[in-house]
């Protein structure tokens, strides 16, 4: 099995949560698929959430030609999947943001710091993946790519097409789970590191009112009980779940 892969870093990004938004706006601990499907949608020039409203459309473009892709994540930090998160704070003073005295709103934002993803699309022959792997092993983008909003760059770098193979076991995942997966608690590491168990509700596609559905994904290097999972392959000594 085709896919391409690649490494998508950045010194921040901001994925906000839907369920607080006073005070301090959270982030989502990684990037979920449907912001990647949006980061990959604007690398090919398809258009985002303001332009569905123009055409009426049900969904945004990038939304519509990209869920069908199979893609996987795997955390790359110091942290085994953890990155370090800050709490930033900072003006918006454009006159129309507050009913404040000067019209000046205070934002406090929660930022991911010096995130690390290596990315998988699995090659479905859609003209739309033959597009993407056309724009991104040339280095080349319609629109700016970022990390959630503009204020968050993104870097693409080490891309390439590579060839998946199905594991013949399965101990260990290295990427991002959707939905629970047993593990052994008294089991070594994969990477012989203290034990980590990430939990959180992300989204990962939109309902008929553009809304997020969500799914529990899990990230782990301990060793799993069962070995059959769907959607499972293998670049290399890296067990990947796609979904």
């Amino acid at each position: 099995m085709k896919a391409l892969k690649f490494e998508l870093k950045g010194k921040s990004a901001f994925y906000k949560k839907t369920d607080v938004n006073k005070n301090v706006f959270f982030t989502y601990s990684h990037i979920h698929k449907v912001a990647l499907l949006g980061l990959l949608g604007s690398i090919i020039g398809l258009d985002g959430y303001s332009k569905q409203y123009e055409t009426k459309q049900k969904h945004p473009e990038f939304y519509e030609k990209l869920k069908n892709l199979k893609i996987s994540i795997v955390p790359k930090s110091e942290n085994d999947g953890y990155f370090d998160k800050k709490i930033i704070t900072f003006n918006n003073a454009i006159g129309l943001a507050s009913n404040e005295e000067g019209g000046i709103l205070n934002i406090k934002e929660q930022w991911l710091i010096n995130v690390c993803w290596d990315i998988y699309i699995l090659d479905d022959n859609s003209e739309e993946y033959l597009q993407l792997k056309k724009y991104l092993l040339t280095k080349k983008s319609k629109y700016i790519p970022y990390l959630g909003k503009n204020d968050h760059f993104a870097d693409i770098t080490n891309v390439q097409e590579i060839i998946l193979t199905i594991p013949m076991e399965i101990k260990y995942i290295h990427s991002l789970c959707m939905d629970n997966v047993e593990v052994e608690l008294n089991s070594f590491s994969y990477n012989f590191n203290e034990p980590v168990r990430y939990f959180e509700y992300l989204p990962y596609e939109l309902d008929k009112n553009n809304l997020y559905k969500f799914k529990l994904f899990t990230f782990t290097n301990l060793e799993l009980k069962a070995e059959k999972y769907n959607d499972i392959y293998t670049d290399q000594d890296k067990n990947l779940m796609f979904f």
